[in-house]
């Protein structure tokens, strides 16, 4: 039994995780950095532990962390999203110390973590891949050229242990091969620690869609039906839509089989998503598989009513999945608009400051997770989301008419925000009808622009002077 969670995480996941544990009757565990002593989720926890001053070191530090725990009594740790959500390192740890990981075990995501790893298990297993390479590190530019031609231009370089879009060069001529290739061992190498790199047949705007799994310690696994995330901007996603509006049943289900299938060939347990690309011709290939909970899981929350994170506590405590593939019936749709500070006309950097004015959006069918609050203060350190909207209809015409009402009422003051372009994206054309891919923001970001009506500082240098301003004041006030 689980008494007592430790997050190792912050802002809204571990909001999330407070009140999944509260709905549980279980103590939970905040820490926090010092430049995040006033965040919403030190002050919502049952109990909170300061980890140290550094902003972003402290919820690295995986040794501290399970320390931390052990100290305080806590059962489990749970990771949330980013951070080391998805270090199997940490994970063996918290496994090695007595304590309980809530999510898959750590082999399992050692092995999902490389992704030349997870793309040979998953051909093994009959799963389709888009064709490709294994690591290129140790071949010269002429044989990465030769592996180029067999494959066929475009190709695309992506790091064996990449994520959240870093680690990714686009590739349609041979010329531009080498400088990509050096460009992404360097990025790769800046952020995994690792300048593995390998090659794939770039699908030419794909949807991205991808498959929530359910499963417990006993080997019994479900779906949670898909969500499409081809709303993205520099491969990152800012909308998702469960379900996708754009697939017919019958490829539904065979997608949903074939998710079961990888998770299965792998032995997974707790919450994971498989991340399939669909092409023009309704063929998929598997991309990747997340073995942590997903920023967008509230969608797949409101079309099934399954609570995704007491699910996850469930499961690592012991409990057997008693639900079966047949009692999954999504009703209505979904839809996640993740509201970020950012200044989209200066390529979305990041635009930290004091939140003097926060009147989230109300109503039926509305859900707003989120930590921000009037005159909380945005550290420049760390992710720019400030909240996720979610709203619920019985169909997709409603939906985004529910969604544009959310958007036009949602107020947030004092710092910039996304809010006037996704509110430009929810009356596009495209959009509305339900028929777009990964490439639709960059070919229509004219016409979004064009439709967001907001107040943004234009100039790049004052923008970056805006952010080593915040900076240099998180700095001076916690002395960090």
């Amino acid at each position: 039994m689980i008494r007592k969670i430790l997050i190792a995480n912050r802002g809204e996941i571990a909001v999330r995780v407070v009140r999944a544990c509260r709905d549980l009757h279980i103590q939970s565990v905040a820490i926090y950095t010092l430049p995040d002593k006033e965040c919403l989720h030190v002050k919502v926890a049952d109990e909170a532990h300061m980890l140290g001053t550094d902003p972003i070191k402290g919820y690295l530090d995986a040794k501290n962390i399970v320390k931390i725990a052990l100290d305080c009594g806590a059962d489990a740790i749970h990771p949330g999203y980013g951070f080391l959500s998805e270090n199997y390192e940490f994970a063996k740890l918290v496994e090695d110390s007595g304590l309980i990981f809530i999510g898959p075990k750590s082999d399992v995501i050692r092995k999902m973590g490389d992704k030349n790893i997870a793309r040979y298990l998953m051909k093994r297993n009959g799963v389709p891949i888009v064709p490709g390479t294994e690591k290129l590190n140790d071949e010269t530019i002429e044989k990465i050229k030769e592996h180029a031609a067999r494959i066929g231009y475009p190709v695309i370089l992506k790091a064996s242990g990449g994520g959240g879009g870093r680690g990714i060069r686009k590739v349609y001529h041979e010329d531009e091969l080498e400088d990509a290739y050096n460009s992404c061992k360097r990025e790769a190498k800046a952020y995994f620690n690792n300048d593995e790199v390998f090659m794939e047949k770039l699908v030419v705007n794909p949807r991205h869609i991808e498959f929530q799994i359910l499963g417990d310690n006993y080997g019994n696994i479900i779906h949670l039906c898909e969500r499409d995330c081809s709303i993205q901007r520099r491969h990152q996603k800012i909308i998702e839509i469960a379900p996708c509006p754009s697939i017919s049943e019958a490829l539904r289900k065979v997608m949903g089989v074939t998710a079961v299938a990888a998770a299965k060939a792998v032995g997974y347990s707790n919450v994971g998503t498989i991340e399939f690309l669909l092409d023009d011709d309704n063929h998929f290939y598997f991309m990747e598989m997340n073995t942590r909970i997903q920023v967008e899981h509230g969608v797949t929350e409101e079309i099934t009513g399954v609570d995704l994170v007491v699910r996850q506590i469930r499961m690592a405590a012991g409990e057997i999945l008693e639900l079966k593939q047949s009692d999954i019936r999504p009703q209505g749709y979904a839809i996640e608009a993740r509201i970020t500070a950012e200044n989209v006309r200066q390529n979305f950097i990041p635009a930290p400051g004091k939140i003097t004015g926060y009147y989230p959006a109300l109503g039926p069918s509305v859900r707003v997770d989120s930590h921000a609050y009037k005159d909380y203060e945005i550290p420049p350190f760390y992710d720019s989301l400030i909240a996720k909207l979610m709203v619920k209809a019985t169909d997709y015409d409603l939906l985004v008419n529910k969604l544009e009402r959310a958007l036009k009422e949602f107020t947030i003051e004092g710092v910039q925000t996304i809010i006037p372009f996704l509110l430009a994206i929810s009356k596009s054309r495209e959009f509305r009808r339900g028929f777009f891919d990964t490439s639709y923001v960059e070919k229509n970001m004219d016409s979004i622009l064009a439709n967001t009506h907001d107040k943004f500082i234009e100039n790049e240098a004052d923008v970056k002077s805006a952010i080593s301003e915040a900076i240099t004041k998180h700095k001076k006030i916690y002395n960090c």
